[in-house]
């Protein structure tokens, strides 16, 4: 949509200093602008009033629909799917009725894995969607995603995926795509471009603007400690953290959102090289950058006052804030120029993407014509992301282990299959359990939508055939000696409950003994199993005989080396999202293909960590209690590819100026297949200690029964090379298989 300059200008010109600084708030909790009245309608609140008369209008509005115990809305009390329509009307006539321009409000919500609102489509979080990798499945389906907001009256979509995994501690690991900065890159860009369309075709006319999170090296925090300081040269911040960043802004992202972290003690959201001189003037971003919740209210002992800390935002290149009292403060410096100047230059920004959904009023209008949402269209918009998050969730599921003991997957998959055969037990603490595959940022789902292992194991086969043992005790010896197969169901949790204590942004505050384990607020020291699940299936394997299945449910990268030393087949399902249960069900009786792969290290032992795949140095034969302190190395995946061969590799250095060519054939066996095809390369040369390895190009392929075909590698030569004179020797591996790899050479072009 073009925008019409000279009337922003205008507006501009005609605002105060104080509707100047209204426009940058996003204070109010949007779920208070609404409440309802005796007789059960939605009506404006006094706080949403007083906001708009603050500031002679409104800026931008945050979670107007969110729904989740910090918020305390659910489906007694809060905005059903039915009452979207109602609910957005209701914010915009008021604002554009008590404000003093006619200019309608931007609607922002969390969508980090589908919507956060009652009846949004909950996909896999990040994690899983990172095992896939799948970019094209991803921007898939967050355009369905993007849909069902845009058909809500939403305007802005909050979507992590900047943040990469580098140490399990970290609660918000769920939100990593996982380790390796190429795919996170390739993922974000998925994003932008399923929400906003290629050139942002789709804002305001069926898509939403993203704002990506979280800018930038939240992931690097010393300890895995949420919001700590990230220690790191610019080196590695531009190697490991900064290529989603690059790839958001190629994408055409309208928006950044800066981080709690310091980098190197300089503060993400008062980091003018951060936000201004690299994301701006080195990567041309056009858009808007919103502070991370209260971020900027945290800069208080680095400013000295809370005025100070949203006067140092500012200056710093935020444009938005998001619930603190610092921008609110700006009103005090109506007197300082570069104030006024740094006012003018985000308002312009505010300002140019509200008009690309219509929130400004045309020439000659006295109010913003804003359409209304479609009860039709957020039905069918919600329908296609239900059949988006089933597909993700089939994606994501992970072979870890196959055949540790005599019995193999297809061997156990038989067995189940054998009406005549003895019980199926579903054991574990999260047999029965539907909140596990959820994740954090997830609106509660209607009890008929809930479902979990065991229950859909129950509708496969039947009560008489399935067990629920959560304890071992449970089921009663006789039982466990019959068992023809036992699926232990572990892992950890991000759930919420509704009596849960929350800080001030929203994160897990207290946690009780069997509470979440993952999530925001949620580090931890010991990244074992909790609750002594691996205590739990060593009981379980003693009371039988049967082949165990374990199926782990995990947010992070926990050590899962007892489960796999007790389990015949290991699957690995980061949280799935809604249709997890029936994903890993899928796999069981349907004989379902698991095509992904893991996109994190899974550590041996749970103080052998960080490990990364691209680290300098290896951890192996370092600790002398922990000799080989890497269970499954990123990338690996037993599922539908393994039975896939490849021949014929070479590369060439020649042909393609500026990149290096690696050409593959795979041949499919006689049942097809489909999953990516990773390429590392090692590289030797430059003026640094090489990383192991780097995934240089990950190709998704489905092939057919029987087919080959030819796969290419597009590796651009200046991710091999280094600041250096002289040659570059690049060692290209398949999937981390010695068996085939090519050697390339690079001339020195320095």
């Amino acid at each position: 949509m073009s925008i019409n300059c000279a009337a922003v200008d205008r507006l501009i010109d005609s605002m105060s200093f104080t509707q100047k600084v209204g426009q940058l708030n996003q204070r109010l909790l949007g779920w208070k602008s609404v409440e309802r009245n005796a007789a059960g309608r939605l009506v404006a609140s006094d706080e949403l009033k007083q906001e708009i008369d603050r500031w002679g209008g409104l800026g931008t509005l945050y979670g107007l629909l969110r729904a989740d115990p910090w918020s305390g809305q659910h489906w007694g009390n809060g905005i059903r799917p039915e009452e979207r329509t109602e609910a957005i009307a209701v914010v915009q006539q008021t604002v554009l009725e008590r404000g003093a321009h006619g200019i309608g409000v931007l609607l922002s919500e969390e969508a980090p894995h589908g919507h956060q609102a009652l009846g949004g489509t909950v996909l896999p979080t990040n994690l899983g969607l990172g095992a896939t990798f799948d970019p094209q499945g991803v921007q898939e389906a967050e355009a369905a995603v993007a849909a069902e907001l845009a058909a809500s009256g939403i305007h802005i979509a909050l979507v992590s995926g900047l943040d990469i995994a580098r140490d399990p501690r970290w609660g918000r690991c769920e939100e990593c795509f996982g380790e390796d900065p190429l795919m996170a890159a390739r993922m974000c860009e998925a994003i932008v471009t399923g929400m906003q369309g290629e050139h942002r075709s789709k804002v305001g006319h069926g898509g939403v603007a993203v704002v990506l999170k979280h800018l930038a090296a939240q992931g690097e925090a010393v300890g895995g400690r949420n919001g700590q300081s990230a220690l790191l040269g610019p080196h590695d911040l531009h190697e490991i953290h900064l290529p989603p960043v690059a790839a958001g802004v190629r994408a055409g992202a309208l928006g950044f959102m800066a981080a709690y972290n310091d980098i190197d003690s300089v503060p993400c959201c008062a980091n003018p090289w951060l936000l201004k001189d690299y994301l701006r003037d080195q990567l041309g971003f056009d858009g808007i950058v919103m502070a991370d919740g209260l971020a900027v209210d945290r800069l208080e002992d680095m400013a000295g006052s809370i005025p100070a800390a949203g006067r140092a935002a500012l200056l710093a290149g935020v444009d938005v804030s998001l619930w603190d009292e610092g921008f609110t403060r700006l009103e005090e410096y109506a007197d300082d120029e570069q104030v006024v100047a740094a006012v003018d230059t985000a308002l312009r920004r505010v300002l140019e993407l509200k008009a690309m959904f219509g929130l400004l009023p045309e020439d000659g209008a006295d109010t913003a014509a804003i359409a209304m949402p479609s009860a039709d269209a957020i039905a069918q918009a919600t329908a296609d992301g239900r059949e988006q998050a089933k597909r993700m969730a089939r994606e994501a599921i992970t072979l870890i282990n196959d055949g540790q003991s005599a019995a193999t997957l297809d061997d156990i998959r038989s067995v189940i299959a054998d009406a005549q055969a003895g019980p199926v037990i579903v054991a574990g603490p999260f047999a029965d359990d539907f909140g596990c595959f959820l994740g954090d940022y997830t609106a509660p789902l209607p009890a008929d939508e809930q479902s979990s292992v065991y229950r859909q194991l129950v509708a496969r086969l039947g009560e008489d055939r399935v067990l629920l043992a959560a304890k071992p005790g449970d089921a009663p010896a006789d039982q466990w000696a019959r068992a023809s197969t036992v699926v232990f169901v572990c892992g950890s949790t991000s759930e919420r409950s509704y009596d849960s204590e929350f800080d001030d942004n929203g994160a897990a505050k207290a946690v009780t003994e069997y509470g979440a384990t993952c999530g925001e607020g949620v580090d931890l020291s010991d990244i074992r199993l909790p609750w002594r699940q691996d205590d739990m299936l060593g009981e379980v394997a003693a009371l039988t005989t049967a082949p165990i299945v374990s199926v782990a449910v995990c947010g992070r990268a926990h050590v899962l080396t007892d489960v796999l030393e007790r389990s015949a087949v290991t699957i690995w399902a980061g949280y799935a999202g809604q249709y997890g249960p029936q994903a890993v069900a899928d796999v069981l009786v349907d004989g379902a293909d698991m095509s992904g792969r893991l996109p994190v290290t899974l550590p041996a032992y749970p103080a052998a960590i960080p490990v990364r795949y691209n680290d300098r140095q290896s951890a192996a034969h370092v600790y002398k209690d922990a000799a080989e302190p890497i269970l499954r190395g990123f990338g690996y995946g037993a599922g539908s590819l393994a039975a896939v061969t490849f021949s014929e590799m070479h590369a060439d250095t020649q042909s393609h100026p500026g990149e290096v060519l690696v050409q593959v054939t795979a041949h499919a066996d006689d049942h097809g297949a489909a999953g990516a095809v990773n390429l590392f390369a090692h590289v030797s040369g430059g003026r640094r200690i090489p990383r192991l390895a780097m995934l240089v190009d990950s190709v998704y392929m489905d092939l057919n029964a029987g087919e080959r075909r030819d796969i290419a590698f597009h590796v651009p030569c200046d991710r091999l090379r280094d600041v250096g004179d002289g040659q570059v020797q690049v060692t290209c591996t398949l999937d981390g298989d010695s068996t085939h790899t090519v050697t390339a050479t690079l001339p020195g072009e320095y």
